[in-house]
């Protein structure tokens, strides 16, 4: 009875670690074109592409060349992702900057903030200062678009068919990874703990619709 007690015991834990590795596999390209299909569809794009970059750290990003938009992913996203509602909401995320005109709107600032400091003229440290107050400045902005982006990103996830809480999950993931924003003034992203922050509030105003 012992023994065969043991050899069950045994079947149940490589079943269990079985399980236990499936779960943690990453996501297929297949799994990111689905969610970017659906995510597209949802927004209304027809043309912008999506491209898996072979690059370690976990990352997702819009590139834009005139009109023209290109949605890229890392393979070291995929690989701490596990679940399609996590890539849906960052290419929700990615999403909400090409719809919201945050690629427009940036080089208006720009050109603003060149014209505002553009005479400004005396020793070193005022030229520091200048340019210094145009880093604050642009990641002042940039913070808020990138709120924007999740607020976006997670309303069109819920559009598309996904959970709320996609987002969440993957920034979540992000962070447990080793990647994250710290508070500092001269990042453009806000600090993660205040993001989940922001986006739990956000996701759970959805889930209750």
């Amino acid at each position: 009875m012992k023994k065969h007690l043991t050899v069950t015991t045994v079947l149940i834990t490589v079943v269990l670690c079985l399980f236990a590795e499936a779960a943690q596999a990453a996501l297929s390209p297949q799994q990111l074109e689905r969610a970017w299909k659906r995510i597209s569809e949802a927004a209304g794009i027809e043309t912008t592409s999506i491209t898996i970059e072979d690059k370690k750290e976990p990352n997702a990003w819009v590139r834009f060349s005139g009109s023209d938009h290109a949605v890229y992913v890392t393979t070291g996203l995929l690989k701490i992702l596990n679940k399609e509602d996590e890539i849906a909401g960052i290419l929700g995320h990615e999403t909400g900057h090409i719809q919201l005109n945050h690629y427009g709107s940036t080089i208006g600032r720009n050109l603003l903030w060149a014209l505002l400091f553009k005479n400004v003229k005396g020793d070193r440290n005022s030229e520091l200062l200048a340019s210094l107050g145009v880093g604050l400045a642009e990641s002042g902005f940039s913070r808020e678009q990138e709120i924007e982006a999740d607020d976006y990103g997670i309303k069109l996830s819920v559009k598309a068919g996904y959970s709320a809480w996609g987002l969440v999950n993957a920034l979540e993931k992000m962070r447990d990874a080793g990647y994250e924003t710290s508070p500092s003034g001269f990042n453009s992203h806000p600090p993660t703990e205040r993001r989940l922050q922001h986006i739990r509030a956000t996701a759970r105003t959805y889930s209750q619709q």
